[in-house]
């Protein structure tokens, strides 16, 4: 915590707060998420849940999406963006208190989100796991964003473990409107945006219909240069040929007969280029003054193109030298839909509030390979691959009843959830091996050259799936408030899922206000994580040739319930469970002063994780010579604190706005579950590489120092993000490597033109802060200059705002 301690006067992030001055008078945000008693402000909850104003936030900061807004102003909260890692590059995992990206339940207007139908399998953060895509959702539809810091799985049921994501949507009557444009100090990663957000009456008070739409491009990113590739010859970099010198002169004297520079050879990392379209809605009619209904949803369809590795001239069982001589680097196009709707009534009789919902979610995935070949057809390869798709749709019907009863919130009611995944094939090129006859291979067929769509393989029909699953809960949630001075929340929820049984949770939170504005807060409770339907179903096997050179085998990812898997003595996937405590203070020493203090403890048993790529030689009896596979392999314990402090200060014509923040949290793996039999040691079916993403791969100390001033027409941001020490281990071609903390400095100047009109200019990372440069063993050669770590790698970004109010 010294380290912590130290920075946090250095460091920070505009949070914004819930503490907002209108004519001298404090107004206080209500909170929904966490509990049903809609009276508790921020300031009276027995947990800690941060408010985020997404409209004043994104006024004065240089990010545009929802999860990059968040990650420079909740510490606890991390994201970064991925290179070369196939559909990941495309949808940002986002973890919440060092925990996965699956153990963060996301809602919109209080009702579950769906999650994305990718599974991060590329040795990223988030590894095995599946989240939600919280780009899909529009900045400019937004009103406000709820974050609960605690686990809530007895309230919300599956995926809650870390804590809720809780978006609301504008119901505004009027008009707004938002123009931005970016680009890095590189020139590169230029960034268009361009929203509308129209608000109208439906004709009876109380209605509205609010529509959001938002358009977005941001380019891809270049941040490598390398010049020392043994391009033509046998080896990767020139230090490893037997005359460097040499080597290099012949690979020029190449070079140029072709007419071509090194340039033309180099590798593109960096940011995926994304190009994003979104519509949002949110609505609400009365029929009568204690009956209404509701609606809101919408869509999303992103468009990405990310870089693969790039394949040499000299790797001529990848290249087809007639159709690239010069060998190439392929491309990944994403096409990802993704859809939603709710639709409700809400009843009120003698106090009694029932609403009754369903809310519907879909995300498909779909893969297009570019730029590249399949190299056992030859001349004849196509040069570009449908490599198939994944889909995931959720449908939740939610029965809530709640009802105020002196000083007690009564609240209880039943969820009903059916999900449902699928897999669908590509083209037969993306996926196939074929003969010399270009027909497709046997086992003991004679190949030229490797199968499949180099750089991504297709899904095959032996891939292809269709699996689905319901649930059926109850839930139970009573709350005592005492005069504001006592709280205390009791929930419990009962779920039966039809692939692996029952789950029963409870959770217990106390808040004592000892002295007025001084309160004590702790919580203790049960959760759980249902294995999703991806984990459980996700496959991407291959044809592939037996390293030994023995005949046509079979490798890639296997389903947890393949003949592979049990083979190997895996059991079924079942439901990770976990344990949640919490305590801290909510302090209010002064007017416009408030300082939180929370530290928390969770453990989790039977996390589910995916393997590396295992060996054995029990596979060879269904053909297959390697093989991953998901797995309750680990338990895991997270501990951490947070620190919160807000203040408005008065100062001279303005005010200041500081706000200051820092997050520890440490994950430590266990025990293991792997099973006892298999053959390799576990370095090298779950090895340090594996550890290091769960325990050391994302920041441990976070922190945020943020100063915004309004004064007259103007408005000033500095902000401050520290980003502590990260360790990455290159097992098993690389070593182990520190990356020393850092200092990114975010800064703004708003000025309104009219009382309509705003304009704002300023940056992100000014001073162009990277992460330490790789070490040469990590780098692939040199190639890979900067990790995926900490703040990224995009470098100094200047933008410039308009913002509109009709």
């Amino acid at each position: 915590m010294k380290k912590l301690s130290l920075s946090v006067i250095l460091l920070g992030s505009v949070l914004v707060n819930a503490q907002e001055q209108e004519k001298g008078t404090q107004i206080e945000d209500v909170v929904i998420v966490g509990n049903r008693n809609a009276k508790r402000t921020k300031l009276e909850t027995p947990v800690p849940v941060d408010i985020i104003n997404i409209e004043k936030l994104q006024r004065s900061a240089p990010q545009t999406t929802v999860q990059d807004l968040l990650n420079y102003v909740i510490p606890s909260f991390n994201t970064v963006r991925q290179s070369a890692s196939d559909g990941t590059e495309h949808i940002d995992p986002v973890t919440l208190r060092g925990m996965g990206p699956d153990q963060v339940l996301v809602l919109i207007n209080g009702k579950r989100r769906h999650t994305t139908s990718l599974v991060n399998y590329q040795n990223t953060v988030g590894n095995g796991s599946v989240g939600t895509d919280l780009s899909t959702i529009p900045v400019i539809a937004i009103d406000r964003i709820e974050v609960l810091r605690d686990g809530a799985a007895a309230q919300y049921g599956s995926d809650a473990i870390a804590g809720v994501v809780n978006i609301i949507l504008k119901k505004d009557i009027g008009a707004s409107a938002s123009a931005s444009y970016g680009i890095s100090g590189r020139n590169d990663g230029e960034t268009y945006q361009a929203g509308i957000n129209y608000g109208s009456s439906l004709g009876k008070k109380d209605s509205y219909v609010n529509l959001s739409l938002q358009l977005s491009h941001r380019g891809k990113t270049t941040r490598t240069q390398n010049h020392d590739l043994d391009i033509f010859g046998d080896n990767f970099a020139y230090e490893f040929a037997d005359d460097p010198d040499a080597a290099r002169a012949a690979d020029d004297q190449k070079i140029r007969e072709l007419g071509l520079t090194r340039d033309d050879f180099n590798f593109q990392i960096g940011d995926a280029q994304i190009r994003q379209a979104q519509l949002f809605f949110n609505s609400e009619y009365p029929l009568s003054e204690n009956f209404r209904l509701y609606s809101f949803g919408g869509f999303s369809m992103k468009e990405g193109k990310g870089f693969g590795f790039r394949r040499l001239p000299s790797e001529t069982s990848n290249v087809v030298s007639s159709i690239y001589p010069n060998g190439f680097q392929a491309s990944l196009g994403s096409q990802v839909y993704d859809f939603s709707y709710a639709l409700g009534a809400k009843y009120n009789v003698n106090n009694w509030l029932i609403d009754l919902s369903n809310t519907f979610g879909s995300n498909t995935f779909n893969y297009n390979v570019n730029n590249t070949n399949n190299a056992s057809l030859g001349a004849k390869s196509p040069t570009s691959f449908y490599a198939g798709a994944h889909s995931f749709l959720q449908n939740t019907v939610n029965l809530d009843v709640s009802k105020n009863i002196n000083q007690f919130n009564v609240a209880f009611g039943g969820e009903f959830r059916f999900e449902q995944y699928e897999i669908k094939p590509g083209d037969e090129a993306s996926y196939t091996r074929y003969d010399i006859n270009g027909n497709p291979a046997g086992p003991d067929s004679k190949v030229d050259g490797n199968g499949g769509s180099q750089s991504f393989i297709g899904f095959s029909p032996d891939n292809a799936l269709k699996k689905a699953r319901h649930s059926a809960a109850v839930y139970a949630d009573v709350s005592y408030d005492l005069a504001k001075k006592l709280n205390i929340d009791l929930a419990g929820r009962f779920e039966n899922y039809s692939d692996f049984g029952n789950t029963l949770n409870g959770k217990l939170a106390v808040r004592y206000e000892f002295v007025k504005n001084y309160a004590i807060r702790a919580a203790v409770g049960t959760g759980f994580r249902a294995p999703s339907l991806q984990q459980q179903y996700f496959n991407n096997s291959y044809a592939d040739i037996s390293t030994s050179g023995s005949g046509i085998v079979t490798k890639g990812i296997f389903r947890n319930d393949s003949d592979a898997a049990r083979a190997l003595g895996f059991d079924k996937l079942k439901q990770e469970t976990s344990v949640n405590a919490s305590a801290g203070f909510a302090l209010k020493p002064a007017n416009r002063l408030l300082v939180t203090i929370d530290g928390y403890w969770i453990r989790v048993k039977d996390r589910i994780v995916i393997t590396s790529n295992i060996t054995d030689p029990r596979l060879a009896e269904y053909n297959v010579e390697s093989g991953r596979f998901f797995a309750n392999a680990i338990d895991t314990e997270t501990k951490g604190v947070d620190v919160v402090v807000t203040y408005d200060w008065k100062l001279g014509a303005g005010n200041l706005n500081i706000n200051l923040a820092g997050n520890y949290t440490e994950t430590k793996i266990k025990d293991f579950h792997f099973p006892e039999k298999l053959v390799p040691a576990q370095n090298e079916f779950f090895g340090p590489d594996q550890i290091n993403i769960i325990e050391t791969l994302s920041p441990k100390t976070k922190a945020s120092l943020g100063l915004n001033y309004a004064i007259g027409k103007f408005n000033f941001m500095a902000r401050n993000t520290y980003f502590g020490q990260v360790i990455r281990d290159g097992y098993p071609f690389g070593k182990v490597q520190s990356f020393t903390p850092k200092v990114v400095t975010d800064v703004s100047v708003g000025y309104d033109i009219t009382k309509s009109i705003n304009l704002t200019v300023g940056a992100n990372n000014v001073f162009d802060v990277f992460p330490d440069l790789q070490i040469y063993e990590n780098s692939y050669y040199g190639v890979f200059k900067y990790a995926p770590v900490q703040m990224g790698t995009l470098g100094s970004y200047f933008f410039g705002r308009l913002n509109f109010n009709f």
